[in-house]
């Protein structure tokens, strides 16, 4: 057999058929999984697709995140960036290219940052850090303001900017410190407790402009919670953008968005202040003119009923006289019924006396001092005292029926 009959005689893959069939083969055999590497040759296509290489010190591999994925991403991938990737393995028919399909895709080392992040958080919400009642409010018309910030942070300058355009008569306190860079957390607790030992500010401001979860790491140690949580200064934390979360934003009293939306909490705006300041003039200018006219009608009121003291005089006399003789004539009129009231118990005391009944013939028999009322308590030879009107005598018992 020649070797066209052997040729022949096998099927004959297309170029088609083969990258499809490598494809599957890949696809199968690499089930969804994490990669590590340095991001290299990025491009982002017109049509929002992301190409770029993932590579170690030996190798490298061409990558793929469609539009449709990356717009989960919270960042834009650099030249250099460290990243992790969760990817399937495919070949890209048309050109039977190997390459990955990424699904997701993070900065190097954030899911351990994120494991840190949630536990830091479950311990300190479960001692009670960030509990609502422990909240502080913010002063509405704070005299002196402080920042706890670096000096040379472009969040500083929002900060002043914001606060002078505000309010520039509002007193500012600066408390530098670092806040990127190794130590700077506990840089940033000394910060806070300065401020807490000074006790000059009436509101301070925790501000860090936007950066990855790596810059903003400091605001999620440990160390800087506890210091915001002991601070009884109340507090406002400005760090990151608007989505961007830190532990320091569940300590503090308030969570801003933005430093600049920090110092606005911080500070009343004094084109309000003074705008309320001219209503409340007007209001109680009003309330005055109102006060006074109410006042001016009750003097007419009062003047008209004003009489002179001579009158005044008579009538008080008058009044006296009269109530004088009501007086005389209720106590001769009580003297009377009294009186009668006497005669009327007199006569019948007189009626009830022993003395009266003595008189019309009837006598008072008693024996030891005691009164006898039945004959079943005398006997014979008895001693007997009897009463009479006037006067008394002794007796014996000589007989008893």
């Amino acid at each position: 057999m020649t070797d066209y009959d052997s040729v022949s005689s096998q099927k004959i893959l297309s170029v088609t058929a083969l990258n499809r069939m490598a494809r599957e083969v890949l696809q199968n055999s690499f089930p969804l999984f994490w990669i590590a590497g340095e991001i290299s040759n990025f491009t982002r296509a017109a049509s929002g697709h992301w190409y770029f290489s993932l590579k170690d010190d030996k190798a490298q591999v061409r990558c793929v995140m469609f539009k449709g994925r990356n717009s989960y991403v919270d960042f834009m991938p650099r030249e250099g960036d460290q990243v992790e990737a969760r990817a399937t393995v495919t070949v890209y028919e048309a050109r039977g290219d190997f390459q990955l399909t990424v699904e997701f895709i993070q900065q190097a080392g954030l899911g351990d940052l994120f494991e840190a992040f949630e536990k830091l958080k479950l311990k300190l919400q479960q001692e009670g850090l960030f509990d609502a009642d422990l909240k502080q409010a913010i002063p509405e018309y704070a005299k002196t303001i402080g920042i706890v910030t670096s000096p040379d942070a472009a969040a500083l300058h929002d900060v002043l900017t914001t606060l002078k355009r505000r309010n520039p008569n509002t007193a500012i306190i600066i408390y530098p410190t670092p806040v990127q860079g190794k130590g700077a957390a506990d840089k940033i607790a000394a910060a806070i407790q300065l401020a807490q030992q000074r006790q000059e500010v009436d509101t301070l401001l925790i501000c860090r402009g936007g950066g990855s979860m790596e810059d903003l790491w400091q605001f999620n140690e440990e160390v800087v919670a506890r210091a915001i949580a002991a601070c009884n200064i109340p507090t406002i934390s400005g760090v990151g953008h608007e989505t961007d979360f830190t532990i320091c934003d569940f300590v503090a009293d308030v969570r801003a968005a933005t430093p600049t939306a920090a110092a606005e909490l911080a500070c009343a705006d004094s084109t309000h202040i003074k705008r309320t300041l001219i209503n409340l003039t007007q209001h109680l200018n009003r309330q005055v003119t109102l006060r006074l006219n109410q006042e001016a009608q009750k003097l007419d009121y009062l003047s008209r009923r004003l009489i002179s003291p001579s009158q005044k005089l008579t009538v008080q006399m008058d009044h006296t006289k009269a109530l004088s003789q009501r007086i005389h004539f209720a106590m001769q009129q009580q003297l009377k019924r009294h009186q009668q009231y006497y005669t009327q118990l007199k006569s019948s005391l007189e009626q009830l006396s022993p003395t009266a009944v003595l008189s019309r013939g009837y006598a008072i028999v008693s024996k030891d001092n005691k009164t006898i009322t039945n004959s079943e308590q005398l006997a014979t030879g008895d001693q007997l005292q009897v009463q009479f009107h006037i006067g008394e005598i002794e007796a014996e018992v000589v007989k008893k029926d």
